[in-house]
């Protein structure tokens, strides 16, 4: 199959993804807190910057929805494989969740993110605004071929584990559909799924808009 590698790249990549962030939630439940919320974060950072480093050279290292669009959108991405990425995506994420299922049993809804006290307007806003960030440093370090070499991993890790550590605890600070997904659906808690949709691909897609400007068109991107 055309593109097997960089697809297994991404199915693995979110797996492993899922598997560790949304399991050290699970862990922290099981053991009446002893990861913390800031260990928590510390993980979902950690892995992020492993899988940049591990898997980037494969498939970009996207491991989100999210992520992926803005890539197609801005240019970088060629729209053929968008729909594929998404999916080894999902499926990866919901792989994880079933096995942590199957060894955890059903702790913390197995680390679904779910709106503050079911303020779905404030953690759209925040989610957005996360996002944003996010792809911002991603644009910043990963793709702009002015920054420093080698750093993007160890940028967009230490955002993510920053942003979870200051919002986890209002929205669960997703930013990745896939991440939010997968615990969702085995879990069987569906609620407000929408929001961990419509909000990370919308501040990644602002993301673009801003980083277009900053970059002379992404010109300044591709030299």
């Amino acid at each position: 199959m055309k593109h097997s590698r960089e697809l297994l790249a991404e199915f693995i990549g979110t797996f492993v993804l899922i598997f560790a962030g949304t399991g050290a939630v699970m862990v922290d439940q099981l053991s009446n807190g002893a990861v913390t919320h800031l260990g928590i974060s510390i993980v979902f950072g950690a892995v992020v910057t492993a899988l940049i480093y591990s898997l980037g050279h494969i498939s970009g290292a996207h491991f989100n929805p999210a992520v992926t669009l803005a890539f197609w959108s801005s240019g970088f991405f060629r729209r053929n494989l968008v729909l594929p990425y998404i999916l080894a995506q999902v499926l990866g994420a919901i792989s994880a969740s079933v096995l942590l299922r199957i060894c955890l049993g059903s702790v913390g809804n197995l680390g679904a993110t779910i709106p503050r006290n079911g303020d779905w307007i404030q953690s759209l806003v925040l989610e957005t605004v996360l996002t944003f960030i996010l792809m911002l440093v991603i644009f910043g370090s990963g793709l702009d071929r002015r920054s420093h070499i080698g750093f993007a991993g160890i940028s967009i890790g230490l955002t993510v584990m920053l942003e979870a550590a200051c919002m986890g605890p209002i929205t669960g600070a997703s930013m990745n559909p896939a991440r939010s997904l997968a615990p969702a659906l085995v879990s069987g808690n569906l609620q407000h799924q929408w929001l961990y949709w419509v909000a990370p691909i919308l501040g990644a897609q602002l993301a673009v808009i801003v980083y277009r400007q900053l970059s002379n068109n992404f010109a300044d991107l591709k030299n």
